[in-house]
């Protein structure tokens, strides 16, 4: 197993190489190097932003005991898409930006949360917090001047 693993590797390297030889030859090797660097720093600053952006939308909804199944399938994507435009290669980047159309996210939460085989519990917590001891009614603050009058 560990031989397809270093197969894989290396047949990941040499199409990596081999496009950015491709591009290097139409663009020029230095503008192929700048546009390495860019997409790395690209990727990086999407991973910081979006990824504390996610972290925080996820809180708010456990705080409301909303299911945030869907944002994180979206943090994993865009953690994926950083993570790909973060190394140098045109073919991570190319697959980077592919995760960061939001149809494809849409689709691959659609398709990861079908296949989880976890079930939400939040609505049974929330259900649990409630009890037949609620009185509902109303009240009507009078300031003080109207009672000694």
């Amino acid at each position: 197993m560990q031989f397809i693993g270093f197969i894989i590797f290396f047949v990941y390297i040499y199409c990596e190489i081999s496009f950015f030889v491709m591009i290097a030859n139409s663009i020029g090797v230095f503008s192929a190097l700048i546009g390495i660097i860019a997409t790395s720093v690209i990727g990086f600053s999407l991973i910081k932003t979006y990824g504390l952006r996610n972290l925080a939308i996820m809180q708010q909804k456990l705080v409301n005991h909303q299911n945030p199944k869907d944002e994180i399938v979206k943090s994993v994507s865009l953690l994926l898409a950083g993570f790909f435009l973060l190394i140098p290669g045109f073919l991570t980047d190319i697959l980077g930006v592919i995760l960061l159309i939001p149809y494809v996210q849409k689709y691959l939460s659609r398709f990861i949360v079908s296949k989880m085989p976890i079930k939400s519990s939040f609505i049974a917590s929330q259900s649990r917090f409630q009890s037949d001891d609620i009185i509902e009614g109303e009240f009507k603050r009078e300031d003080d001047e109207e009672i000694i009058n």
